[in-house]
């Protein structure tokens, strides 16, 4: 049995110990298993944590939770990610309410270069599917991770693109390893392991209750570049989400539409509160997203049978005999007066032959 699992895991199911007195306490003892061999009084002097956190700590005794906890994650293949873990998604430590464990059931990397969180409702309308499906096809060349919370409308949408253009998709759960929710997703969840893969901060036998899907929301918003909001109402989850990635300092996205248009009504509000950018392509995202490949360098080729001066044949036969010279040394070299050299490097230059450096030295092209 992994020791330090048992205590890692342990921690999160203290009563009244939540990701933030988790964190207080990790700052101060270093490791999960420390803080449970820590006196009450030590504990408790802790700003955040007090004398009641500090004896529900103490009092805390059934590990057999953890163990089977860990059973459960060694028999499926699940990665378990304590906060401190190298493989844990580095964009949710900027959270102040970074989750202290999760589990991810998958095989790609939690903490890829470029990574988007869409979002929106449960109830979308073709337009929403229509932009939702476009968007990501064209994002297809990409190599952005897609993340979102598996849920019907546009989460699954998302989800469902993702893996038929190819991109790493995962989803963001509100309830235990152990289960799908809801059950109609039970296919696509299998079709995301292959390229993607499920995460949650919940252990198993946790069930999909109201009150987890806010926490599975603050995940959603914390763990991506950036959060695209495709249609919401004036309330609802998706609101709640978009709110905490702009909370987070994330970049957040809203896809406009008709202003009579109740579905998206929550994204109108969020551009006109200046809390997202309004959004109308994936052009636009790479743009704003500084994610455009730079482009290369081309380089003029240089023009043949240029009509030359001798004056100029004569400049050019002296940079071409130097890996560097200084204009200096052209004069001094050419015996030609300084206008005449001036004229003659500015001619050299319009035609790719040489180019000037910083210092007034010149090379050849």
């Amino acid at each position: 049995m992994n020791k330090d699992l048992l205590y890692q895991i342990s921690l999160t199911q203290i009563d009244g110990i939540g990701a933030v007195q988790a964190k207080l306490l990790l700052e101060h003892f270093q490791d999960a298993e420390s803080i449970f061999k820590a006196s009450k009084k030590e504990l408790s002097l802790i700003e955040g944590i007090g004398t009641v956190r500090a004896a529900s700590i103490k009092q805390f005794d059934t590990f057999k939770d953890a163990e089977n906890e860990i059973s459960f994650i060694e028999k499926h293949h699940i990665q378990p990610l304590f906060i401190g873990n190298k493989n844990y998604p580095q964009n949710l430590l900027h959270c102040y309410d970074a989750p202290t464990m999760l589990y991810y059931r998958g095989t790609c990397s939690l903490n890829t270069a470029k990574s988007i969180s869409i979002i929106g409702t449960r109830t979308n309308s073709e337009y929403g599917k229509q932009i939702t499906e476009q968007l990501i096809e064209d994002l297809a060349n990409e190599n952005i991770t897609v993340y979102s919370g598996l849920a019907f409308g546009i989460d699954a949408i998302a989800h469902k693109s993702a893996v038929k253009n190819n991109l790493t998709t995962i989803g963001v759960l509100a309830h235990g390893l152990d289960t799908i929710y809801p059950s109609q997703h039970k296919t696509l969840a299998k079709e995301m392991l292959l390229n993607g893969g499920l995460l949650t901060e919940f252990p198993k036998g946790t069930k999909a209750d109201k009150h987890n899907f806010p926490r599975r929301n603050r995940i959603v918003a914390g763990i991506a570049n950036a959060t695209i909001v495709i249609e919401t109402a004036i309330k609802g989850g998706s609101m709640i989400t978009a709110e905490l990635a702009y909370n987070y300092n994330r970049d957040v996205f809203a896809v406009p539409a008709k202003i009579t248009d109740t579905k998206s009504a929550g994204c109108l509000k969020l551009i006109y509160q200046n809390k997202a950018v309004l959004l109308t392509s994936a052009e636009q995202l790479l743009e704003n997203m500084g994610w455009q490949a730079k482009p290369k360098t081309i380089k003029k080729q240089r023009e043949l049978f240029v009509d030359l001066s001798n004056d100029e044949k004569n400049v050019l036969a002296i940079i071409e005999s130097k890996v560097e010279i200084s204009i200096d040394d052209i004069y001094a070299l050419s015996n030609l007066n300084s206008s005449s050299v001036a004229a003659s490097l500015l001619n050299l230059e319009l035609n790719n032959l040489i180019v000037s450096l910083p210092g007034k030295i010149y090379k050849s092209l």
